[in-house]
């Protein structure tokens, strides 16, 4: 048996009681339960009050990874809709949006005022005739899911991030896996915004379809969206299977299996040549199960190979593809909204890219071959599939899409997230996750987006005096600073 080193050996902590890093035998089935089954342990902290109730505002705000951080000279963190509109009409000067701060890009950095919508949260009306909902902007996904499902309601697709608030996930186009399925700003209806002078606009898809199709994804730079009102469906339960296949079959039987399953996803495991497949499908049984929490963590695994045997990346993959099991594989069964989220305890930070479908596989080539000539690297790729959709700065904007995304440890470096993977997405006419790292600018982006100039017109009508802009905004959008 081959022992890897032990997490005392590479963390800053010992492991729990009981949690051991070694490649061998229960490896996969460790993986498995990493990638499938970390949802329990994440619903079993998650309460509503942690989802709705606030912390005091910081006198400092970073970001999930802590890559991005800023010191604003004021924090508004208004009570309701009035005090929003009688805070701005007080202030001057650059507003930023903050959310719950799982957007790696410089999207909410100010040394001006940030706004935290946090206590406009909850939700305002359900319908279920028309199968719609209403909840304030600062209601976190988790916590809609759970009021939908009380009400025989479901989101009809979700980010498995789920602690995000729903103007947040929103507004960066943030997005789950199902080649019919799109990202949850295309099931927007309508949506309230105050503007930075005060004034409320109601956007409604029968009324106002350009500028709510400006709307649905907006970076927060028209103003500060207070309620959002979507399309929701029926509640259902799903049967998912998570399972390892090496990495070339998984390639190969990818468009079929993505045509053939409700949800449908892959992790390409550096070093290893296996990739681990998640599949969701609609489940109308009764004997509902939830996967058990991890013994252990495939991350620590993959990033112990990559300690222990990381300047040797032939003899690293010749241990991982002996350790690794291809028979093991987990079944769960329960609701929706349960299985598509999970937890995301290891930080790191991200670049993610959106290409066209029938590219997608041609890309991931490029991109496994590019990120296994780095040693260091050890994170999991995530392959995901996005159905088009008509929000004028919606990352699948007109094209069915693959998504790609790439991380490095929070503490480690990550440059090259930017350096190493920027060429080739160009190469393959991707576009950035509004969201996670890239470094494109005003030109580069409106040769990808065909509405990007009826874009900027909206947000010329919605904020004349630019203040929803901060440095890195202005840059996107090729604003020059006041």
């Amino acid at each position: 048996m081959i022992r890897l080193p032990t997490a005392s050996t590479t963390h800053a902590h010992p492991p729990s009681a009981g949690r051991r890093l070694v490649l061998q035998g229960g490896a996969s089935l460790a993986l498995l339960q990493a990638l499938g089954a970390a949802t329990l342990t994440h619903l079993a902290a998650a309460t509503d009050a942690e989802a709705d109730t606030p912390p005091p505002a910081p006198s400092r705000w970073q970001n999930w990874s802590g890559l991005q951080q800023a010191t604003p000279a004021r924090w508004l963190t208004p009570a309701d809709e009035d005090a929003l509109r009688e805070a701005l009409a007080r202030t001057q000067g650059e507003l930023r949006p903050v959310g719950s701060g799982h957007s790696f890009t410089a999207l909410v950095p100010t040394s001006a005022t940030l706004v935290s919508l946090d206590r406009l949260a909850g939700v305002v009306d359900i319908d279920p005739v028309a199968r719609t909902v209403t909840a304030w902007a600062g209601t976190r996904i988790q916590a809609l899911a759970r009021a939908l499902d009380a009400q025989g309601l479901a989101l009809r697709n979700q980010p498995d991030v789920d602690v995000q608030t729903l103007a947040g996930a929103i507004a960066t186009g943030t997005h789950g896996t199902g080649a019919t399925l799109p990202a949850l700003h295309d099931d927007v209806v309508a949506m309230r915004i105050v503007t930075p002078d005060g004034r409320v606009r109601m956007l409604r898809a029968e009324h106002e379809p350009d500028e709510l199709a400006a709307a649905r994804v907006s970076l927060g730079a028209l103003g500060l969206v207070t309620q959002v009102t979507l399309r929701v469906v029926p509640a259902f339960n799903l049967h998912r299977t998570v399972w390892l296949e090496p990495l070339e079959a998984m390639l190969a039987q990818a468009p079929a299996l993505a045509a053939r399953h409700r949800h449908f996803e892959f992790y390409v495991l550096p070093f290893t040549g296996y990739a681990a497949g998640i599949r969701h499908d609609v489940y109308t049984g009764q004997d509902l199960a939830l996967p058990q929490p991890a013994d252990e963590d495939v991350l620590g695994d993959l990033k112990a190979l990559r300690d222990w045997l990381g300047r040797f990346p032939a003899l690293r993959q010749w241990v991982a593809q002996r350790a690794i099991d291809p028979a093991m594989r987990e079944e769960a069964r329960h609701r929706s909204f349960r299985l598509l989220s999970s937890v995301r305890a290891t930080r790191f930070n991200e670049t993610e890219w959106h290409v066209p479908r029938a590219q997608g596989i041609a890309c991931l080539r490029e991109v496994v071959r590019r990120i296994e000539q780095r040693n260091e690297a050890f994170f999991p790729i995530e392959f995901r599939y996005v159905r088009g959709d008509g929000a004028w700065l919606s990352p699948f904007h007109g094209r069915d899409s693959c998504s790609i995304a790439i991380h490095a440890a929070a503490d480690e470096p990550w440059q090259y997230l930017l350096s190493d993977f920027l060429p080739l997405m160009q190469r393959h006419q991707g576009r950035p996750h509004w969201g996670k790292l890239h470094s494109l600018r005003a030109r580069e982006l409106a040769a990808l987006y065909p509405r990007w100039a009826d874009f900027q017109a909206v947000r010329q009508r919605f904020d004349p005096q630019q203040r929803m802009l901060n440095a890195h905004l202005r840059q996107l959008f090729g604003v020059a600073a006041a």
